[in-house]
Protein backbone atom coordinates (compact mmCIF):
# COMPACT_ATOMS: atom_id res chain seq x y z
CA UNK A 1 0.00 0.00 0.00
CA UNK A 2 2.98 2.52 0.90
CA UNK A 3 6.53 3.07 -1.02
CA UNK A 4 8.58 4.62 1.48
CA UNK A 5 12.22 6.41 -0.30
CA UNK A 6 15.53 7.23 1.37
CA UNK A 7 16.94 10.40 -0.85
CA UNK A 8 20.84 10.12 -1.00
CA UNK A 9 22.10 7.17 -2.80
CA UNK A 10 18.86 6.12 -3.20
CA UNK A 11 16.83 8.88 -5.26
CA UNK A 12 19.98 10.22 -6.19
CA UNK A 13 22.21 9.03 -8.02
CA UNK A 14 24.67 8.98 -4.86
CA UNK A 15 27.60 10.07 -6.80
CA UNK A 16 28.01 13.62 -4.71
CA UNK A 17 30.44 16.05 -5.48
CA UNK A 18 31.65 18.93 -3.74
CA UNK A 19 30.69 22.14 -5.56
CA UNK A 20 31.74 25.00 -2.74
CA UNK A 21 33.51 25.65 0.54
CA UNK A 22 32.65 28.25 2.96
CA UNK A 23 35.11 29.24 5.56
CA UNK A 24 34.49 30.64 9.01
CA UNK A 25 37.07 31.88 11.67
CA UNK A 26 39.69 32.66 9.77
CA UNK A 27 40.23 29.13 8.46
CA UNK A 28 41.24 28.40 4.76
CA UNK A 29 39.41 26.16 2.04
CA UNK A 30 41.87 23.84 1.95
CA UNK A 31 42.68 23.50 5.94
CA UNK A 32 38.99 22.86 6.25
CA UNK A 33 38.74 20.01 3.72
CA UNK A 34 41.62 18.10 4.64
CA UNK A 35 40.15 17.70 8.08
CA UNK A 36 37.11 16.86 7.00
CA UNK A 37 38.72 14.29 4.33
CA UNK A 38 40.95 13.07 7.43
CA UNK A 39 37.83 12.81 9.72
CA UNK A 40 35.42 10.77 7.26
CA UNK A 41 38.37 8.63 6.49
CA UNK A 42 36.36 5.51 7.88
CA UNK A 43 32.62 6.71 6.79
CA UNK A 44 30.20 5.19 4.57
CA UNK A 45 28.09 8.00 3.58
CA UNK A 46 27.75 8.89 0.17
CA UNK A 47 28.80 12.07 1.19
CA UNK A 48 32.04 11.10 3.38
CA UNK A 49 33.54 9.33 -0.43
CA UNK A 50 32.65 13.00 -1.77
CA UNK A 51 34.84 14.93 1.16
CA UNK A 52 37.65 12.13 0.27
CA UNK A 53 37.16 12.07 -3.47
CA UNK A 54 37.50 16.15 -3.65
CA UNK A 55 40.32 15.82 -1.45
CA UNK A 56 42.17 13.26 -3.48
CA UNK A 57 41.63 15.82 -6.56
CA UNK A 58 42.97 18.61 -4.64
CA UNK A 59 46.29 16.98 -4.28
CA UNK A 60 45.95 17.02 -0.09
CA UNK A 61 47.70 14.59 2.59
CA UNK A 62 45.15 13.35 4.76
CA UNK A 63 45.58 12.21 8.53
CA UNK A 64 44.74 9.35 9.86
CA UNK A 65 42.21 9.93 12.96
CA UNK A 66 43.35 8.68 16.43
CA UNK A 67 39.63 8.04 17.36
CA UNK A 68 36.94 7.79 15.54
CA UNK A 69 33.14 7.76 16.04
CA UNK A 70 29.96 7.79 13.47
CA UNK A 71 26.83 8.60 14.26
CA UNK A 72 23.97 7.91 12.78
CA UNK A 73 22.31 10.27 10.86
CA UNK A 74 23.98 12.43 11.95
CA UNK A 75 27.93 12.65 11.22
CA UNK A 76 31.29 11.80 12.17
CA UNK A 77 33.98 12.85 15.02
CA UNK A 78 37.48 12.10 15.15
CA UNK A 79 40.57 13.02 16.69
CA UNK A 80 42.50 14.50 13.69
CA UNK A 81 46.35 16.04 15.11
CA UNK A 82 45.44 16.45 18.30
CA UNK A 83 42.04 18.90 17.94
CA UNK A 84 38.49 17.15 17.88
CA UNK A 85 37.00 17.47 14.56
CA UNK A 86 33.31 17.13 13.86
CA UNK A 87 32.02 16.59 10.37
CA UNK A 88 28.12 15.90 9.36
CA UNK A 89 24.32 17.66 9.55
CA UNK A 90 23.22 20.63 11.23
CA UNK A 91 21.78 18.09 13.80
CA UNK A 92 25.58 17.50 14.87
CA UNK A 93 27.22 20.92 15.11
CA UNK A 94 26.57 24.46 16.34
CA UNK A 95 26.29 26.24 12.95
CA UNK A 96 26.49 30.02 12.54
CA UNK A 97 23.68 32.57 12.78
CA UNK A 98 23.09 32.67 9.00
CA UNK A 99 22.25 29.22 7.84
CA UNK A 100 23.52 28.45 3.96
CA UNK A 101 19.84 28.98 3.05
CA UNK A 102 21.06 30.28 -0.72
CA UNK A 103 22.83 26.46 -1.20
CA UNK A 104 20.31 24.66 0.27
CA UNK A 105 17.31 26.14 -2.07
CA UNK A 106 19.36 25.05 -5.11
CA UNK A 107 19.09 21.54 -3.83
CA UNK A 108 22.75 21.05 -2.53
CA UNK A 109 23.52 19.55 0.65
CA UNK A 110 25.55 21.22 3.43
CA UNK A 111 27.99 19.18 5.47
CA UNK A 112 29.56 21.45 8.34
CA UNK A 113 32.91 21.27 10.30
CA UNK A 114 34.06 21.97 13.43
CA UNK A 115 37.35 22.14 15.32
CA UNK A 116 37.43 21.84 19.06
CA UNK A 117 33.79 22.91 19.02
CA UNK A 118 34.26 26.36 16.63
CA UNK A 119 32.73 25.95 13.23
CA UNK A 120 35.32 26.59 10.82
CA UNK A 121 34.01 25.66 7.81
CA UNK A 122 30.81 23.89 5.75
CA UNK A 123 31.19 22.04 2.32
CA UNK A 124 28.24 22.25 -0.30
CA UNK A 125 27.94 18.99 -2.12
CA UNK A 126 25.85 18.37 -5.20
CA UNK A 127 24.16 15.12 -6.28
CA UNK A 128 21.57 14.77 -9.30
CA UNK A 129 18.30 12.62 -9.43
CA UNK A 130 18.03 9.94 -10.81
CA UNK A 131 16.83 9.75 -14.67
CA UNK A 132 14.65 6.99 -13.95
CA UNK A 133 12.88 7.95 -11.12
CA UNK A 134 9.72 9.85 -12.32
CA UNK A 135 9.43 6.90 -14.83
CA UNK A 136 9.80 4.09 -12.14
CA UNK A 137 7.70 5.97 -9.52
CA UNK A 138 5.03 5.98 -12.42
CA UNK A 139 4.84 2.60 -13.22
CA UNK A 140 4.41 2.30 -9.28
CA UNK A 141 1.44 4.32 -9.68
CA UNK A 142 -0.11 2.31 -12.29
CA UNK A 143 0.04 -0.92 -9.89
CA UNK A 144 -2.09 0.95 -7.07
CA UNK A 145 0.57 1.97 -5.07
CA UNK A 146 -0.49 5.63 -4.47
CA UNK A 147 1.02 6.46 -1.19
CA UNK A 148 4.61 7.59 -1.92
CA UNK A 149 6.64 9.27 0.16
CA UNK A 150 10.36 10.49 0.39
CA UNK A 151 12.68 10.20 3.93
CA UNK A 152 15.33 11.88 4.18
CA UNK A 153 18.13 12.90 6.89
CA UNK A 154 19.15 16.02 4.91
CA UNK A 155 17.97 19.08 4.94
CA UNK A 156 14.00 20.10 3.70
CA UNK A 157 15.10 22.97 1.43
CA UNK A 158 17.18 20.34 -0.31
CA UNK A 159 14.17 17.32 -0.01
CA UNK A 160 12.00 19.71 -1.18
CA UNK A 161 14.21 20.30 -4.22
CA UNK A 162 14.05 16.79 -5.48
CA UNK A 163 10.99 15.42 -4.29
CA UNK A 164 9.16 18.12 -6.16
CA UNK A 165 10.63 16.95 -9.01
CA UNK A 166 8.65 13.83 -8.83
CA UNK A 167 5.59 15.45 -7.15
CA UNK A 168 5.75 13.57 -3.94
CA UNK A 169 5.59 14.29 -0.21
CA UNK A 170 8.44 14.24 1.67
CA UNK A 171 9.93 14.09 5.39
CA UNK A 172 13.46 16.02 6.04
CA UNK A 173 16.40 16.03 9.16
CA UNK A 174 15.12 12.31 10.27
CA UNK A 175 16.86 10.01 11.69
CA UNK A 176 17.28 6.49 11.83
CA UNK A 177 14.59 5.86 14.17
CA UNK A 178 12.51 8.92 13.18
CA UNK A 179 12.49 6.16 9.66
CA UNK A 180 11.27 3.32 11.59
CA UNK A 181 8.41 5.33 13.38
CA UNK A 182 7.57 6.21 10.18
CA UNK A 183 7.13 2.82 8.77
CA UNK A 184 5.20 1.50 12.37
CA UNK A 185 2.89 4.54 11.66
CA UNK A 186 2.15 3.53 8.45
CA UNK A 187 1.89 -0.17 10.29
CA UNK A 188 -0.68 0.58 12.71
CA UNK A 189 -2.52 2.02 10.12
CA UNK A 190 -2.92 -1.51 8.78
CA UNK A 191 -0.60 -0.53 5.50
CA UNK A 192 1.83 -3.04 3.83
CA UNK A 193 5.01 -0.92 3.58
CA UNK A 194 7.83 -1.31 1.18
CA UNK A 195 10.98 0.82 1.76
CA UNK A 196 13.74 1.11 -0.60
CA UNK A 197 17.44 2.31 0.99
CA UNK A 198 20.69 1.53 0.23
CA UNK A 199 22.63 3.10 3.34
CA UNK A 200 23.96 2.70 7.38
CA UNK A 201 20.91 5.12 8.26
CA UNK A 202 18.23 2.93 6.46
CA UNK A 203 18.75 -0.58 7.46
CA UNK A 204 16.48 -0.37 10.59
CA UNK A 205 13.77 1.16 8.38
CA UNK A 206 14.59 -1.72 6.08
CA UNK A 207 14.41 -4.27 8.69
CA UNK A 208 11.21 -2.73 9.88
CA UNK A 209 8.95 -2.71 6.54
CA UNK A 210 7.12 -5.36 5.52
CA UNK A 211 9.49 -5.48 2.71
CA UNK A 212 12.36 -3.96 2.46
CA UNK A 213 14.55 -3.11 -0.64
CA UNK A 214 18.61 -2.33 -1.00
CA UNK A 215 19.96 -0.81 -3.99
CA UNK A 216 22.25 -3.50 -3.49
CA UNK A 217 24.55 -2.50 -6.32
CA UNK A 218 26.69 0.20 -4.30
CA UNK A 219 24.81 -0.05 -1.00
CA UNK A 220 26.01 -0.23 2.59
CA UNK A 221 26.67 -3.88 3.73
CA UNK A 222 24.53 -3.42 6.87
CA UNK A 223 21.56 -2.31 4.30
CA UNK A 224 22.09 -5.35 2.16
CA UNK A 225 21.78 -7.71 5.49
CA UNK A 226 18.72 -5.94 6.53
CA UNK A 227 16.42 -5.77 3.58
CA UNK A 228 14.47 -8.60 2.00
CA UNK A 229 15.21 -8.23 -1.79
CA UNK A 230 18.78 -6.29 -2.78
CA UNK A 231 18.32 -5.35 -6.58
CA UNK A 232 21.12 -5.97 -8.00
CA UNK A 233 21.11 -3.13 -10.37
CA UNK A 234 21.41 0.87 -9.28
CA UNK A 235 18.11 0.83 -11.77
CA UNK A 236 14.97 2.38 -10.35
CA UNK A 237 12.89 0.43 -13.24
CA UNK A 238 13.52 -2.70 -10.94
CA UNK A 239 11.45 -1.43 -8.26
CA UNK A 240 8.15 -1.84 -10.26
CA UNK A 241 9.62 -5.34 -11.85
CA UNK A 242 10.18 -6.33 -8.50
CA UNK A 243 6.11 -5.58 -7.17
CA UNK A 244 4.95 -7.10 -10.93
CA UNK A 245 7.39 -10.17 -10.71
CA UNK A 246 5.86 -10.57 -6.81
CA UNK A 247 2.26 -10.28 -7.47
CA UNK A 248 2.71 -12.67 -10.70
CA UNK A 249 4.18 -15.32 -8.05
CA UNK A 250 1.44 -14.58 -5.20
CA UNK A 251 -1.30 -15.21 -8.31
CA UNK A 252 0.77 -18.57 -9.04
CA UNK A 253 0.76 -19.62 -5.41
CA UNK A 254 -3.22 -18.95 -4.81
CA UNK A 255 -4.07 -20.21 -8.14
CA UNK A 256 -1.97 -23.61 -7.11
CA UNK A 257 -3.76 -23.76 -3.73
CA UNK A 258 -6.95 -23.73 -4.88
CA UNK A 259 -6.83 -25.96 -7.80
CA UNK A 260 -5.01 -28.48 -5.47
CA UNK A 261 -8.38 -28.11 -2.87
CA UNK A 262 -10.64 -28.61 -5.85
CA UNK A 263 -8.55 -31.32 -7.37
CA UNK A 264 -8.33 -33.15 -4.33
CA UNK A 265 -12.21 -32.57 -3.49
CA UNK A 266 -12.89 -34.18 -6.17
CA UNK A 267 -10.70 -37.13 -6.28
CA UNK A 268 -11.40 -37.91 -2.46
CA UNK A 269 -15.08 -37.53 -3.69
CA UNK A 270 -14.97 -40.24 -6.67
CA UNK A 271 -12.17 -42.46 -4.44
CA UNK A 272 -15.23 -42.29 -1.72
CA UNK A 273 -18.03 -43.94 -4.00
CA UNK A 274 -15.68 -46.56 -5.29
CA UNK A 275 -15.52 -44.37 -8.96
CA UNK A 276 -11.57 -44.34 -8.77
CA UNK A 277 -10.28 -47.33 -8.31
CA UNK A 278 -6.31 -47.38 -5.73
CA UNK A 279 -4.28 -47.80 -8.52
CA UNK A 280 -5.83 -44.60 -10.73
CA UNK A 281 -6.27 -42.63 -7.17
CA UNK A 282 -2.15 -43.30 -6.66
CA UNK A 283 -1.42 -41.87 -10.33
CA UNK A 284 -3.82 -39.21 -10.22
CA UNK A 285 -2.59 -37.69 -6.79
CA UNK A 286 0.81 -37.58 -8.32
CA UNK A 287 -0.59 -35.56 -11.12
CA UNK A 288 -0.96 -31.76 -9.73
CA UNK A 289 2.77 -32.58 -8.56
Amino acid sequence: DVLLIDKTGTLTLGRPHIEEIVTFDGFTATEVLRLAASAERYSEHPLAEAVRAHAADSGLTLTAPAQFTAIPGQGVVADIDGQRITVGSQRLVTTPASPLTDAQSTGRSVIWVTCDGTTIGALLAADTLRPEAAAALAQVRALGIDTIEVLTGDNAATAAIFAGQLGIPYRANLLPEDKIAAVQAYQRQGKVVVMVGDGVNDAPALAQADVGVAMGAAGADIALEAAHVALMRDDWLLVPALLTLARRTMRVVKMNLWFTAIYNVIGLSLAAFGLLPPILAAAAQSIPD
